[in-house]
């Protein structure tokens, strides 16, 4: 009677009733009261953002496979839905079973953005779980984080029992075990969260103590249990061949932001860019074989039906079977008219022949990512592209058909320059000249080159957490600045500048490196009514700002000055294979504008062959270098 209760008084009042009525394409359905552990993944956003993710979609195959586990899924109600939930008092429900989340033994949630910290507590909240750690009991879920943000977890470690450090396909199990045998022996939570932290990758917070200096920078952080770790190991899929990856992802009823199958083709990067923090943390890089990628391309695609599958990769150009990959797909599918999406491609003559094989030309853009417009600070930030590159790809492009190009850039990175700014505008106006080079009869009207600009954001695990982050003040300052170049340029109709937020990415930076004492500004900005802070509309500054003011939260000591080489960060107790001694020396090769060779060029000994996986266990005698 409740849950046709809830059909009919609640999903009737929402704007989209699809958000929270599970039951899509390839669901798994189980009976909850035949296994002995329910997991419920959470990602804290909207229902279409969440579908899209693919973590999501391998966890929930992964866990779904075991007989004794059941995982089913919630999403952040949007405010529409929250407002019923509370009016109402509901408690927030998972989508296959329709039972509340507090009846669950997990709730696992990715965490992919600092800027959804609130909803996390929104989630927690609304399952009438306690949001500290420290007050809830075997009545309530153990909360457990995963994600890139939980590479610093700090800001947010009040609201969760564990966090899992590194990739979910590899010790999920070892937990479940811990946990059935510890609940049947009958130990109490703070036992079980003691033998849960024995566990590589695994960090309990409750169990470390952190002391501070007088200026606020950390003195110590140690384990307060002989059971808990000194250093929390990141854990890696040595074989992304012989693991889990699911034959039949789940299927929206509605458009998700992502709405094809995703093909994920390796993990990791060669390429070092010093302001990428994916490129650290997700080192080695590791391919999945032709033959797998070939087989579980066409399950999927028939699981789904699906028209469109997304290569997937932080640097898809790096695949090195790329071409034999695509040129299967396009023969296997031909009669299914299916359309291939190659993003993150370096552009180059090979990409597109690729490119041009797979899409039509008519209705496609490209993108090129230089990150800066000139050569000096693609050096410092070690983008590997020259501005012969760039314009050479765009010609091959423009003679292909193409006229559409999009330009992403950054602003504030370390050492900038109005000089450095200007070139961004000078480089997207001759890219627009380029075309113009074209014969008359061969161009389509004018380009359309569209140059969008985000603001650095310095993250942890890479060569610039030592670097300041410029103010809301100063990205706004070079915003106009950059706007008025880009009005100077001859070629000035042909493109088009769009900016990212300032005052989103200076919070971003706060919590991106911050600490422990973060978490009352997050739980009162909650409090305060501040959910989707991702989202424009309704992301609330004022509150933020008022907070910040209020709890005393210095934006110089989180976001604007350079860290001392031999501070502790929040983050050192985390062993991401890639070492800290690497990263200042990269720093200091930014500072001097020295260019590291890419992984396969040659080895620089960052630390990430401890995984013995991937490409740091290849032979390197041909290109001179060692895998040290």
């Amino acid at each position: 009677m409740r849950k046709l209760a809830l059909r009919d008084e609640v999903l009737m009042q929402v704007e989209k009733p699809a958000r929270y009525i599970g039951n899509e394409i390839n669901m798994v359905k189980k009976n909850p009261r035949e296994v002995d552990v329910r997991f419920c993944m959470c990602f804290p956003d909207v229902y279409e953002i969440g579908m899209s993710h693919l973590g999501i979609q391998i966890l929930y195959d992964m866990f779904n496979r075991w007989d004794d586990t059941y995982c089913e899924r919630v999403y952040s109600p949007w405010p529409d839905m929250d407002k019923i939930l509370r009016e109402k008092n509901i408690p927030l429900f998972a989508l296959e079973s329709q039972e509340p989340i507090r009846a669950f033994d997990f709730l696992g949630i990715t965490i992919q953005y600092e800027m959804c910290y609130t909803n996390i507590l929104q989630v927690l909240d609304l399952s009438h779980i306690p949001l500290h750690a420290g007050e809830r009991t075997w009545d309530d879920p153990i909360v457990i984080g995963g994600g890139p943000c939980t590479y610093n977890p700090e800001p947010i470690a009040e609201f969760f029992d564990i966090f899992y450090i590194g990739e979910g396909e590899t010790v999920y199990r070892e937990l479940l075990d811990v946990y059935k045998d510890s609940r049947q022996k009958g130990e109490d939570r703070l036992t079980f969260l003691k033998r849960a932290s024995g566990v590589e990758g695994l960090y309990v917070p409750l169990l470390y103590d952190v002391t501070y200096h007088e200026d606020g920078t950390i003195a110590s952080m140690e384990p307060n249990c002989k059971e808990a770790p000194n250093r929390v190991k990141k854990q890696v899929v040595t074989d992304l061949s012989d693991t889990y990856y699911p034959s039949k992802p789940l299927v929206p009823y509605i458009r998700a932001t992502q709405d094809r199958v995703v093909l994920e083709i390796q993990r990791g990067c060669i390429r070092g860019c010093r302001f990428c923090q994916a490129g650290m943390i997700y080192r080695p890089i590791r391919p999945r074989r032709l033959d797998f990628l070939k087989q579980r391309a066409i399950e999927m695609l028939d699981n789904t039906g699906y028209e469109e599958i997304t290569l997937s990769s932080l640097s898809s150009s790096d695949y090195d079977e790329l071409a034999d990959l695509v040129y299967y797909l396009i023969e296997e599918c031909r009669q299914r008219k299916l359309n291939i999406a190659l993003p993150s491609l370096r552009i180059d003559a090979f990409s597109l022949d690729v490119m041009s094989k797979v899409q039509d030309i008519r209705k496609s853009s490209l993108t090129f990512a230089p990150e800066a417009g000139s050569q000096r600070m693609r050096d410092v930030i070690n983008k590997g592209l020259t501005k012969d590159v760039i314009l050479k790809g765009a010609w091959e492009a423009f003679q292909g058909g193409w006229k559409r190009v999009k330009l992403y850039f950054m602003l504030g990175l370390p050492g900038e320059t109005d000089e450095d700014i200007a070139a961004i505008a000078e480089l997207a106006n001759d890219i627009a000249a380029t075309y113009f080079e074209l014969p008359k009869e061969e161009r389509q009207g004018r380009p359309e080159i569209t140059a969008s600009t985000s603001f650095f954001v310095p993250k942890p695990f890479t060569p610039f957490q030592w670097a300041p982050m410029g103010t809301a003040e100063y990205f706004d300052e070079k915003r106009r600045f950059l706007t008025g170049k880009v009005r100077e340029q001859i070629n000035q109709r042909s493109i088009r500048y769009i900016c990212h937020d300032a005052v989103t990415s200076e919070l971003e930076g706060i919590f991106a490196r911050g600490d422990r004492k973060l978490s009352d500004v997050i739980e009162k900005a909650y409090k305060k009514g501040c959910i989707f802070d991702a989202w424009t509309d309704y992301f609330r500054p004022d509150v933020w700002n008022e907070l910040l003011d209020e709890l005393s939260v210095d934006r110089d000591f989180y976001n604007y000055r350079e860290r001392n080489e031999d501070e502790i960060f929040p983050w050192d107790f985390i062993d991401i294979g890639v070492s800290k001694q690497f990263l200042r020396r990269e720093y200091e090769n930014a500072k001097q504008g020295k260019v590291t060779p890419n992984c396969k060029q040659k080895c620089s000994g960052c630390g990430a062959a401890s995984f013995h996986a991937g490409i740091c266990m290849m032979d390197r005698k041909a290109s001179g270098g060692s895998a040290q």
